[in-house]
């Protein structure tokens, strides 16, 4: 029998299915499009090799730097700038203050190539566990690649880009030239760009003369300017100066005994006194025109220039002062306005701590105005709790005693009242007292003028402008009214009219007929002048006539010589505005600049020569190259000397006594603009009489005001119809002066807005402060004129003892020949 074995079951063998089809083409797809991606990025990759930026240009390096501006003794008095910076070497900055930088912000900087793949892996590990961007790995040479050879886009590409000029960065530049580049293009708060300028704005100092504590600080800085900012959060920038000594202890830079003597090193925040840009606001941007339309804006604003002007500094700050103060005097004789607004009591916290962010100081500076709001009313002392920004203070009744009786409101919303202060409202306040620790601070109440203001003042001799204001606050209104604003002179443009009759005939002891006169206007009306006081004083000299600024004399003598022989003269002292060819031109109704007017006048300072008004006397660029510079035109001496003066003339002329005509004699060299910047244009006798009138206009007429000055000053009120412009134009030997005040849109000055009154006051202010230290002198007298006795009731020569008998200046030969008790030869008839 035969016996089978059981063999063992093999297992059932499953056939393998091919792949679906739509899976292979998935597989196929994916590995196409990675090849296709990978082919991508390594073409953009190559492209990007190509079209980068090359960063050989980094090599010279040259940062936009600001152009500084200088006054007329060398002083710096303004900046241009986009970026607020000066390079300084390498070498000359601390050696600890590049390692503090580098401990802060790239500890691996002088071991890596570019790129801190560590630091890179360590900052993904930080983020990914705190699941946000805690922490960046750009180090100080893409930080260089970024400012200076990219755009600040954020994205993936940007940081492509970064990291493949870093390489090359690398590659070309050594460290320090990296350093040197990053060192002084870095941000660093509060406009400061580089390390010389963030020394400076924060502690007053030069790089070099920082203490450790100090570095500390400014390495802090580059990761929040703002928020580790010394000056408006000192306890920050303190605790990030304590990790940046720390990060330098852990480098081997310093010990941990020298990092904790550096924490308990006092920080004094002391600002290197900064270019006060608001006072010169309107002369720098008349500099800034001009440089523009002749180098262009590129060069100005990033090429370091150093212009060098004819602003005399300290006369500047006198000009802006007395027209803020002017301004400020003729406001408040107007009456209190009321706030500019009424707080809720839930928006004064961010009303405060918007202001707050706006200072820049650590305490409140005296005399600057701030915006306060009154959180307090004391009644019975008649006394407000005010706030500025975190800082508290009170405003005490005396401080606001100007604005008259102001009902005091203790409760929030606006008063019903007109002339009432509440809670909650926002006042003007200005810093009597400052504050100490921000609490205590002492106000006075203020408020912004309506009314606008020009001055302008020229050295007569050379035309140079030595200061220009052309209104209250230029960041309001860059309108600049010394220059653009044209207005009526009124009396102001007597001079021209009294300046011409003299040339034409006429004399100081011209006797003309104050009395009323009608004359045909063509319509239905006759048109009649009229004093300014409505006195008709009969028959009176030129000087009376222009002491008192008597209109109607002042039509006549036109009348008398021609308007168009006025217009010719006024040409001739440089005014170009068009002028009324009527008889109202006498009043000043034809509107001029304060420049034109003020330069007009220079010529009569300057015994005849009219010359260029001008800003700009030399410029050079940042390597010191020349590229304009104009010698100073210098008008002749003349006139009748003292010794002392002949002594400085013949310094001039190099040889004593002598005197240089005043007119080129044949012969002698033309001067004109393009050969001495100076042109004669009238006599120097005619120049010396109208000072000698214009004395008189400031010794016993309407220019009294400026006989505070305390020394020989000539001058000429202007007033026009309703007060609506204020002017005074006046000089002294060594410079002349005008000012005119008024509103943008026309209205009435109101009570107190005569040229005496609103005008005068601001001239004297400034001139008093211009002159102070600068010797007195009187007028030099031209050699052929002479003076005469003369009784000014008729204009003829008067014996000694005569009542009212005066003193009379005239050209040698033009002078009376007959006495009183004889018929006068000169008088005029002007009806």
């Amino acid at each position: 029998m035969e016996i089978y074995k059981a063999q063992p079951r093999q297992p059932q063998r499953r056939l393998k299915k091919a792949p679906a089809p739509t899976l292979k083409y998935l597989l196929w797809g994916a590995a196409g499009g990675s090849t296709i991606m990978l082919l991508a990025f390594l073409g953009y990759f190559f492209y990007l090799l190509g079209a980068l930026p090359k960063v050989d240009r980094l090599a010279d390096y040259r940062p936009p730097i600001l152009s500084q501006v200088y006054g007329q003794d060398g002083t710096l008095v303004g900046e241009f700038y986009l970026e607020r910076r000066t390079v300084v070497p390498v070498d000359k900055m601390p050696k600890r203050l590049i390692q503090a930088f580098v401990a802060a912000e790239d500890s691996n900087f002088y071991q890596h190539k570019g790129i801190d793949y560590l630091g890179v892996a360590r900052a993904a590990v930080k983020n990914l566990i705190s699941m946000r961007k805690k922490e960046g790995a750009s180090t100080i040479t893409q930080q260089v690649a970024k400012s200076m050879l990219l755009t600040p886009e954020k994205k993936f590409s940007r940081k492509l880009k970064e990291a493949i000029l870093a390489k090359r960065m690398e590659e070309r530049l050594t460290k320090d030239e990296i350093l040197y580049i990053y060192l002084n293009q870095i941000y660093l708060g509060a406009g400061a760009y580089g390390v010389q300028l963030a020394a400076e704005t924060y502690f007053g100092k030069e790089v070099d003369k920082l203490n450790l504590a100090e570095m500390a600080m400014l390495a802090g800085l580059p990761k929040a300017p703002n928020s580790y900012s010394p000056i408006k959060h000192l306890e920050r920038a303190k605790e990030r100066q304590g990790y940046v000594l720390e990060r330098m202890v852990k480098e081997g830079y310093i010990t941990q005994v020298e990092a904790d003597y550096a924490k308990a090193t006092p920080i004094v925040i002391q600002p290197l006194k900064k270019v006060n840009a608001e006072q010169s606001a309107y002369f720098l941007e008349q500099v800034r025109q001009q440089l523009v339309e002749k180098y262009g804006e590129e060069r100005l604003y990033k090429d370091g220039l150093k212009i060098y002007t004819t602003m005399n500094a300290e006369m500047q700050k006198a000009a802006y002062d007395s027209v803020v103060n002017g301004l400020k005097a003729v406001d408040k004789r107007q009456g209190f306005r009321g706030a500019a607004k009424y707080l809720a009591e839930a928006e004064v916290e961010p009303f405060c701590k918007k202001v707050e962010d706006d200072i820049d100081d650590l305490s409140l500076k005296q005399g600057v105005v701030y915006q306060g709001v009154v959180t307090g009313v004391d009644a019975a002392k008649r006394e407000l709790a005010v706030r500025v920004g975190d800082r508290t203070g009170t405003l005490p009744r005396k401080n606001m005693d100007w604005a008259g009786k102001v009902e005091l409101v203790n409760s929030y919303g606006k008063p019903q009242a007109k002339r009432a202060i509440g809670l909650g409202a926002v006042l003007e306040l200005q810093v009597k007292e400052p504050d100490k620790n921000k609490a205590g601070a002492v106000f006075a109440l203020d408020q912004t003028p309506e009314a606008q203001a020009a001055l302008v003042a020229i050295d007569p001799m050379t035309g140079g402008v030595r200061a220009m204001v052309g209104g209250y606050d230029y960041k309001k209104s860059q309108f600049n009214r010394a220059m653009q604003a044209k207005r009526n002179p009124g009396s102001a443009f007597k001079p021209v009219i009294y300046a011409a009759a003299l040339e034409h005939g006429m004399t100081t002891a011209s006797i003309i007929d104050d009395s009323q006169v009608e004359y045909d206007s063509g319509g239905d009306k006759a048109w009649k002048p009229k004093n300014y006081d409505n006195v008709y004083r009969g028959p009176v000299t030129m000087r009376e006539a222009l002491t008192n600024s008597i209109n109607v004399v002042s039509v006549k003598i036109l009348e008398q010589i021609g308007v168009g022989t006025a217009i010719d003269y006024a040409k001739k002292l440089g005014i170009t505005s068009p002028l009324a060819s009527n008889l109202t031109l006498a009043l000043g109704s034809s509107s001029v600049t304060p420049m034109e007017l003020t330069s007009a006048y220079s010529v009569f300072a300057s015994g005849g020569y009219r010359t260029t008004p001008y800003f700009v006397t030399k410029v050079l660029d940042r390597d010191g190259n020349v590229l304009e510079e104009i010698q100073e035109p210098k008008v002749p001496v003349f006139g009748k000397m003292s010794s002392a003066q002949a002594d400085a003339s013949a310094e001039d002329e190099g040889e004593e006594g002598k005197v240089p005509p005043a007119v080129p004699q044949p012969g002698q060299p033309v001067l004109t603009e393009a050969t001495g910047g100076v042109i004669p244009v009238i006599p120097p006798e005619t120049a010396f009489i109208m000072t000698n009138l214009m004395e008189s206009v400031v010794t016993s007429g309407t220019g009294g005001r400026a006989r505070a000055l305390g020394r020989p000053v000539a001058g000429k009120t202007g007033t026009t119809n309703d007060m609506k412009d204020a002017w005074f134009v006046g000089y002294v030997p060594q410079l002349v002066a005008g000012v005119w005040v008024g509103y943008d849109q026309e209205r009435s000055l109101g009570a107190g807005g005569s040229g005496g009154q609103a005008a005068a006051p601001i001239w004297t202010e400034f001139m008093q402060r211009a002159m102070a230290g600068v010797p007195v002198k009187s007028f030099p007298t031209p050699g052929n004129v002479t003076f005469a006795l003369i009784d000014p009731r008729n204009g003829r020569l008067a014996k000694d003892g005569t009542p009212g008998a005066v003193q009379e200046c005239f050209v040698s030969g033009t002078e009376p020949t007959s006495y009183s008790a004889e018929p006068p030869a000169d008088a005029v008839s002007a009806q």
